[in-house]
């Protein structure tokens, strides 16, 4: 049985780790900085974490360039996948992070404003280093809509007819974000995360509403995911990702285990 993912998320903004309970809010002062994304990094990396995921929050709506310098450091540092997102709009900023150290490429508004980006990028790089990042709400019953530019425009297109167009189109990986759950820390949306996880044939990354431990066991078995994202869980120091892989472990979640976990 292949084993689940464990992925802190740093969401940077203007160069610091941020955390806030609002989707999209970053310019409202709803945000609180929790640390330097290279040290936070290889505090993950030392407690085992399987990947690490890095967001510029507001690169999209900004229009700002994602984060090379800290690519490289962090990847001087840290030895587990690295997955940057934000502002990537071209095969070549691809390129430009995938040379500064990142393995995985994740975009999200530009996927939706150029869809071939997604084949372009696949063919020159491989899908296994695409990642569609979905920022999905519920918007009436039974209906997801996907919402861009950090969750402030909707789009009209179904979340689920999107993530089965990504794949087609080249995309080996999907990160479906609840926005209605970001932050809360009341659980993730179980029931559009597996809907998406039986419509398409990659791994779907579950993000979006992790608060306890039962969250994850609950979205990796009902929801279907094949990994789970979380930043406010591990950022203030509620749990390690070490108490994670061993919760996990304990109630039937296959996980990487290492021989020594360092729990900073």
């Amino acid at each position: 049985m292949l084993t689940k993912r464990v992925i802190p998320c740093l969401d940077v903004h203007d160069g610091k780790v941020t955390r806030g309970v609002q989707f999209g809010r970053a310019e409202e002062g709803g945000l609180r900085s929790v640390g330097d994304p290279v040290e936070l990094a290889r505090r993950y990396n030392d407690q085992g974490a399987d990947e690490m995921v890095f967001f510029d929050i507001t690169a999209s709506a900004h229009g700002r360039a994602s984060m090379v310098d800290v690519i490289e450091r962090t990847a001087a540092h840290c030895f587990m996948p690295l997955t940057v997102g934000g502002g990537i709009r071209t095969v070549e900023d691809m390129s430009i992070m995938l040379k500064s150290g990142a393995d995985k490429i994740s975009i999200n508004s530009s996927a939706i404003a150029t869809p071939g980006l997604i084949s372009g990028g696949a063919e020159r790089f491989g899908c296994q280093c695409i990642v569609v990042s979905i920022d999905a709400k519920n918007v009436a019953p039974d209906r997801w809509e996907v919402f861009v530019q950090g969750g402030r425009k909707p789009t009209g297109l179904d979340a689920i007819e999107w993530a089965t167009e990504a794949v087609r189109r080249g995309a080996g990986e999907i990160v479906l974000n609840s926005i209605d759950a970001d932050g809360t820390k009341a659980g993730y949306d179980l029931v559009i995360t597996r809907r998406i996880s039986e419509a398409v044939g990659v791994p779907v990354v579950a993000s979006g509403g992790a608060g306890n431990l039962d969250h994850l066991v609950e979205v990796l078995h009902e929801g279907r995911a094949d990994a789970v994202l979380a930043a406010s869980i591990f950022h203030f120091g509620e749990f390690t990702v070490g108490d994670v892989k061993q919760y996990l472990a304990t109630h039937g979640v296959p996980v990487r285990l290492p021989e020594k976990v360092t729990d900073l």
